[in-house]
């Protein structure tokens, strides 16, 4: 309750994922004109609206994020920081672009990757070969 009124009244932005339960939607339903256009609003899609908060808690801090669609088909998904290295990175995304050829839907046919670029923050994009991805 006291993080909502800071939220509001103060507009606390330090931290990176809000985590509800489905009783508490009626209190945090009323903050989605702060939280909605910075992304942090809590949906049952993306498992941040769960009765089970504190398994949500754990996977927010093991890392888990979240990776969808925009209009124009294309996936917008941070991999890590610069600071993680070059393996961290490189695991992160193998990891990712596993779990985006895993969730391809048995009906799509033809190449599923058209295009993959990797790129910093403010850097230059380097074109990864779809092809090979899968």
């Amino acid at each position: 309750m006291e993080y909502v009124d800071k939220i509001m009244k103060e507009n606390w932005f330090e931290f990176d994922v809000v985590i509800a339960s489905p009783d508490m939607m009626g209190l945090v339903g009323r903050m989605g004109k702060v939280l909605g256009p910075k992304g942090l609003m809590p949906s049952p899609k993306a498992g941040t609206v769960t009765p089970d908060v504190a398994r949500a808690v754990t996977e927010a801090k093991a890392g888990k994020i979240e990776y969808r669609l925009d209009k124009t088909n294309i996936i917008h998904c941070p991999i890590g920081k610069a600071s993680f290295g070059t393996d961290k990175l490189a695991e992160n995304f193998t990891t990712l672009m596993n779990a985006i050829i895993k969730a391809k839907p048995a009906a799509a046919k033809g190449q599923y990757i058209k295009s993959c670029v990797l790129a910093s923050t403010m850097g230059p994009g380097i074109k990864i070969n779809g092809a090979k991805l899968g």
